[in-house]
């Protein structure tokens, strides 16, 4: 136990905005990082392709139990379609399938892309790590097995044209977790009458987390070389700074680091940030089902929990 504390003591604990660059899986990435920071505990938050490149947040330390959290939340991506081309992998990387003349204009194919907007079936691609029946869709692929795949309803909440070149658009999206941005190039080229296929992918958003405040790897190794790699983690409790944080009193702290429910005369409310006079806090107005961020007396960071009856705090996702 003693020795599990003090490893806890020197681990990294945070997230870490990686700009990923081209020809690096998301595997990849997690190896490079443990060598840089010498830390086997660090864990991705949801693949993205090879040839991709862009945003990829890391969890170090205890924020690996939010992997699961951040790749449920919302993605930005900028694609390039490529008109005119079928190809087995639904990207430039994969064998051509077949090839038909564009003879859409830039009004009807941008007519096409913006019918995307809002919730669809999509048939997940071949190439992909879906699993069906317990396999990896890409390991049947490898095998030149294709299998039906049932469609799955994804959300694109906005799409964006930035250029037409036909046979090349650059679209902005914005969509929800399981949408395959390979897959919906496929679709715009079928409804087209022509085909298409990925030619280029950059993830710029996952949900707080921007390319523009991204590391690349080597970045990461020059900032630990300069002792300033910690000044770039991102603290677990900010990527929940939308929720309304309590704070729970000294004597119900035993209560709070063994993960037992805490009930309301043990812990304090976070005054809402706007006051009805200069004198009177104004609180939040909590619900049965709220989360919130819960703190120990000093201030440390613990879990979110969630509002039961009688308001009593039942956790719902612990960092200790």
């Amino acid at each position: 136990m003693n020795q599990e504390k003090s490893r806890n003591q020197f681990m990294i604990s945070g997230i870490l905005n990686i700009k990923k660059e081209a020809g690096f899986t998301s595997h990849d990435v997690v190896a490079k990082l443990r060598g840089i920071v010498h830390q086997k505990k660090i864990g991705h938050t949801g693949t993205l392709d090879p040839d991709a490149t862009g945003v990829l947040p890391v969890c170090l330390g205890k924020a690996t139990k939010l992997c699961d959290i951040i790749g449920d939340w919302d993605k930005t991506y900028e694609a390039v379609l490529l008109l005119g081309k079928e190809t087995d992998t639904e990207d430039t990387s994969g064998k051509i399938l077949e090839e038909k003349e564009v003879t859409v204009t830039e009004e009807e194919i941008q007519n096409i892309i913006l019918s995307f907007q809002g919730t669809y079936d999509q048939i997940p691609p071949m190439y992909s790590a879906k699993k069906v029946n317990g396999k990896k869709l890409y390991e049947l692929a490898r095998q030149g097995i294709v299998i039906e795949r049932k469609p799955c309803p994804v959300t694109l909440s906005s799409i964006h044209i930035k250029k037409i070149e036909l046979p090349y658009v650059t679209f902005e999206v914005t969509c929800s977790k399981g949408t395959y941005i390979r897959s919906l190039c496929r679709d715009i080229g079928v409804k087209a009458g022509c085909g298409g296929c990925m030619a280029g992918l950059i993830r710029t958003r996952v949900s707080s987390f921007r390319i523009e405040e991204g590391f690349t790897l080597s970045e990461v190794e020059e900032m630990r070389d300069r002792d300033t790699l910690s000044e770039h983690i991102i603290p677990v409790d900010k990527v929940f700074s939308h929720l309304p944080a309590v704070f729970v009193k000294e004597k119900g702290e035993k209560l709070l680091y063994n993960g037992n429910p805490i009930a309301v005369d043990l812990y304090e409310k976070e005054p809402s940030a706007e006051r009805q006079n200069a004198n009177e806090k104004q609180e939040y107005i909590y619900t049965v089902g709220d989360r919130v961020r819960v703190y120990d007396s000093h201030h440390n960071f613990i879990g979110i929990y969630q509002l039961q009856e009688n308001q009593v705090l039942k956790p719902y996702k612990l960092f200790l």
